[in-house]
């Protein structure tokens, strides 16, 4: 018997994203699509590249309808996600593709979030070193999982191995973006305009504003620290004293993607040799997390529909910095990828099940 599934958000662009991957998922039954103001439309007026699935019709995003399944993804936006949780609870599997269930500090939330602080799950990240290990170990049986914002998991897989293995000083971190307005979800906004993005870069939450800053520390921390087991680190006192993030997203005509350029000062009597190896020791064996041979870097064309982060590693021992590029396609293994991903994991299923290292060219 198939796992029965219901998908809330699934006009928007990470909620489509879900049912893409699921759709060919053998061991998944998509039963039920929601939304809010798109409720009652045929979810094929909202995504009409999705044709297996033209026999569904939106309904309204409410517990009793998303109750009753063995897997409900939310894909709704910073602050809804919370108020269906408590309600969910005989469902035996939850995944929040929002950042209600992110953070582990409620300071942190409400400092760039506000509002009601939610209880963190376990973080969707699989291949995130963690202190004694890698995250995976968590999701195994794992019955609520909080999904990566996309940003910020590029940047913890950038930097975690050497943050783990002690190579880099994550006192200095410095990270540029260049980002698809996918990210930003479907509603319309005018930055987001065609008009607008067209032909230009636009710079956003500059200056440490950034929502996924706290959820990039958190990471980093647990990687260099104790681990709770429900997320990569608790997330307060002095466990983040130390990690200082400079975080600068840019918007680029691009539907989708992330290019994160992330540095950090090398620690003192380091070796490139022991450089290299914290990333290749680090990501050795893994499916989806891939470091390029030295000398390369990767494009977000490189992932374009993959489940697949690319990492290429530089060494400027002129300004005594490690360079990680890495790119992603934001609504694979930025999002949706990871969330069935880690699904695969707590059910105990082939970890690629429905996933692919391949992307689409041109």
């Amino acid at each position: 018997m198939p796992y029965s599934v219901a998908v809330s958000g699934a006009s928007g662009y990470a909620g489509g994203e879900l049912l893409r991957v699921l759709a060919g998922h053998p061991d998944i039954e998509i039963r039920t699509v929601t939304a809010h103001s798109n409720a009652g439309d045929p979810l094929v007026a909202h995504q009409p590249h999705l044709r297996s699935l033209a026999h569904l019709t939106l309904q309204p995003t409410t517990p009793e309808i998303l109750a009753g399944h063995d897997i409900v993804f939310l894909a709704l936006p910073h602050g809804q996600s919370g108020q269906y949780t408590d309600a969910l609870g005989d469902v035996p599997l939850v995944i929040d593709a929002g950042a209600d269930h992110r953070l582990t500090s409620p300071d942190a939330w409400d400092a760039f979030y506000g509002g009601a602080f939610h209880e963190p799950w376990t973080y969707g990240v699989p291949e995130l070193p963690v202190a004694g290990g890698k995250q995976r170990d968590a999701l195994v049986g794992a019955s609520r999982i909080a999904a990566p914002g996309c940003n910020a998991s590029t940047v913890s897989l950038s930097l975690a191995p050497g943050v783990a293995a002690g190579v880099i000083d994550p006192g200095d971190i410095v990270t540029v973006l260049a980002v698809g307005p996918s990210g930003a979800g479907k509603s319309l906004k005018t930055h987001l305009l065609g008009s607008e993005l067209l032909g230009s870069a636009n710079p956003y939450a500059v200056g440490g504003t950034h929502r996924h800053i706290p959820e990039i520390k958190q990471a980093l921390a647990g990687a260099s620290g104790p681990s709770t087991g429900s997320g990569p680190s608790t997330g307060s006192g002095t466990e983040l004293n130390g990690i200082h993030v400079s975080f600068t997203p840019v918007i680029v005509p691009m539907a989708r993607g992330i290019l994160a350029t992330s540095t950090a000062p090398i620690v003192p009597g380091v070796t490139d040799e022991q450089i290299r190896q914290a990333w290749e020791d680090a990501y050795a064996g893994e499916t989806f997390v891939q470091v390029l041979p030295a000398g390369q870097v990767p494009r977000t064309a490189d992932v374009l529909g993959a489940n697949t982060a690319l990492l290429g590693l530089a060494i400027d021992r002129d300004a005594n910095r490690v360079v990680v590029v890495a790119a992603v396609d934001n609504l694979v293994k930025g999002t949706a990828g990871a969330a069935v991903q880690s699904m695969n994991i707590a059910l105990g299923l082939p970890e690629d099940r429905a996933l692919t290292v391949n992307g689409v060219a041109p």
